[in-house]
């Protein structure tokens, strides 16, 4: 069945130009049409224009076409989340208490906590048990307006483990109406039995994990924590090399904690995107300026940590794009809702709404590599697309935090 949405007050994100993403000045450009229809049909989206120039005929329920009535509603393409690591197992707010009385990211680490928490959890949780944990996340993030999402793995660090978590990523592509890409992340941190031997860890991600993960087609991106206290840049090269020979495109966690190199190996290997970036100088910026890496910020843990922020109107005025993800996962960033990434661009990081609208959906599905499939309105592309409650305008997005403002969700051409 068609579904011909009528009366909407503002269809944002139009992209006539099929463009792979928008940077500097561009990203402040943001293509809409007021009082319009949008049509869908076979998953994908038909036309859209000016209610003045819409024609429905008088059999429409004949034709099999659904109508629904958007009067004072605006219609977005749906958020494009490329960051995120929500296949963990439990919750890990004991930690977030300890940052509360000042330890830092680094200590936590350091004793056992952090990643390597997660680890030990997810060791011990059945694949059974992450797939329904996972699948509610998914649920919710969906009705926040969610239409794709990327998911690392990264709490196995060790090769049962790591494949297990793949399997997991792969089950719910399977099981959710959500574009999901997998990313394996092997090198996220360096676990207690290899600390002060590391190189034997980055040996096993290598040789044991890398082809692994390919002989099962598990994982579309590799990626590594190029920074301070996790992986040197000679350590992320050896990586991206390995991962790079059965096909798997480099993704970057670079410079959250410190001016780590991990932008330059980033560019230097062709990474989709580098994320985090809250150390980012004017080298870093030049580099990204002669690349098609995504710099991709991560507010939601940069909130969560208290971090400093990365220079985002200084990256955008240099002619760069910029991308927004909420990084979901239980130790930074316990959170997958999109609507308040978009806000936290403009109340942390200045941004206009047509800046952080097009970093959250058309730049963010480039940073996942699908914005030749969904991330704005374009004929061909899939539907997937939300209906806002009643509001005044697309500044309305940003403006009201709080509340969730996704009144319909669309994914695949279908209501849900």
């Amino acid at each position: 069945m068609k579904i011909l949405i009528i009366n909407i007050k503002e269809l944002v994100g139009i992209d006539e130009n099929l463009d792979p993403f928008v940077r500097g000045a561009g990203m402040g450009k943001l293509i809409t049409i007021k009082n319009a229809f949008l049509l869908i049909g076979k998953g994908r989206i038909l036309e859209y224009g000016s209610m003045e120039h819409l024609f429905i005929p008088e059999d429409w329920k004949k034709k099999g076409i659904k109508v629904i009535d958007a009067t004072g509603k605006l219609v977005f393409p749906s958020f494009c989340d490329s960051h995120t690591h929500l296949v963990y197992a439990g919750s890990r707010e004991i930690e977030y208490v300890d940052k509360i009385r000042g330890l830092s990211y680094e200590e936590i680490s350091k004793r056992g906590g952090g990643i390597l928490n997660s680890a030990k959890r997810l060791h011990e949780a059945t694949e059974t048990e992450l797939i329904g944990q996972a699948l509610e996340r998914l649920e919710e993030i969906t009705w926040l307006g969610t239409g794709a999402v990327e998911i690392k793995s990264g709490y196995g660090l060790n090769p049962e483990d790591e494949l297990k978590m793949l399997r997991v990523i792969r089950e719910l592509k399977s099981l959710s109406p959500l574009t999901i890409k997998a990313t394996f992340l092997g090198a996220h941190a360096i676990p207690m039995e290899y600390r002060g031997k590391q190189h034997e860890y980055v040996d096993i991600v290598i040789n044991e994990m890398i082809p692994q993960v390919a002989a099962e087609d598990l994982a579309d991106y590799i990626d590594v924590f190029c920074d301070k206290g996790f992986f040197t840049t000679d350590d992320t090269e050896r990586i991206l090399m390995a991962g790079m020979k059965y096909g798997l495109k480099p993704k970057i966690h670079a410079n959250e904690l410190a001016l780590s190199g991990g932008i330059q190996v980033g560019v230097k290997y062709g990474a989709l995107s580098v994320d985090h970036l809250e150390y980012t100088g004017d080298a870093e910026i030049l580099a990204l300026q002669n690349s098609d890496t995504m710099p991709t910020i991560l507010p939601g843990a940069a909130f969560f940590l208290n971090m400093v922020h990365a220079p985002v109107r200084k990256m955008i005025d240099a002619g760069l794009p910029v991308a927004l993800a909420s990084d979901f996962n239980p130790g930074s960033s316990p959170s997958g809702n999109m609507q308040l990434i978009l806000s936290m661009g403009c109340i942390m990081y200045r941004m206009t709404p047509e800046e952080a609208i097009n970093a959250t959906t058309l730049n963010s599905a480039y940073a996942m590599g699908v914005s030749d499939e969904v991330g704005s309105i374009a004929v061909g592309k899939k539907a997937n697309v939300f209906i806002t409650v009643p509001m005044p305008g697309i500044e309305f997005m940003p403006y009201a935090y709080g509340s969730n403002k996704v009144d319909t969700v669309i994914l695949n051409g279908k209501v849900l």
